[in-house]
């Protein structure tokens, strides 16, 4: 397959549907050396990496239950079992971490961006090793409340989970947009004198 075709190929995996294996240690090394491979302005390293994996997962599905309820003791069981099990289907998810500086030269826009460039790297790192993968975000990664649990400083956030395992099943391809219908030309012209 060339890289081209590879490209055409890429898709989500739902965290549902991933199970063991996930990547060994020197495959994970690997995922994030390519990973980092991004635009960065400034040269900043505006991101970081949180590892939930083995039992983990679960204790942080604790924590999500433990919070709903200490929000709403009368959250629906639905809710608390998904989000019990939100982190539990992947054998392995990683949380990419923004650590965004305010004030400097390079926009916070820019180092925002190239943390998004490496969660998309994440998955095309991921499915290039013949893994599925998906990027995912929900409350958890915007819950400050949580922040002691990914040891986030007050200038960083959760960008996305990427989850990270062996795929149960083909996933079938969903419907893509024709990207010419969504080009359009600058149109200039010059002023009159």
């Amino acid at each position: 397959m060339t890289p081209l075709q590879f490209l055409t190929q890429r898709r989500s995996v739902p965290s549902k549907l991933l199970q063991e294996p996930g990547p060994d240690e020197a495959q994970l090394r690997e995922l994030l050396q390519l990973a980092v491979r991004v635009p960065d302005h400034g040269k900043l390293e505006p991101w970081r990496f949180v590892r939930i994996a083995g039992d983990a997962r679960h204790a942080l599905g604790a924590r999500l239950v433990e919070l709903q309820l200490a929000r709403d003791p009368y959250t629906e069981t639905t809710v608390l079992n998904k989000d019990g099990d939100r982190f539990t289907h992947a054998p392995l998810v990683l949380a990419v971490i923004g650590r965004i500086l305010h004030g400097h030269k390079i926009p916070e826009q820019e180092q925002l961006l190239s943390c998004g460039c490496v969660c998309f790297n994440l998955l095309l790192g991921a499915q290039a090793m013949g893994f599925g993968a998906q990027w995912l975000t929900a409350w958890p990664a915007y819950d400050r409340d949580l922040a002691p649990v990914f040891a986030l400083a007050p200038d960083e956030r959760v960008v996305g989970f990427i989850h990270i395992g062996t795929p149960k099943s083909e996933v079938p391809e969903r419907p893509r947009p024709d990207a010419m219908t969504l080009l359009t030309d600058i149109d200039i012209h010059p002023a009159n004198v």
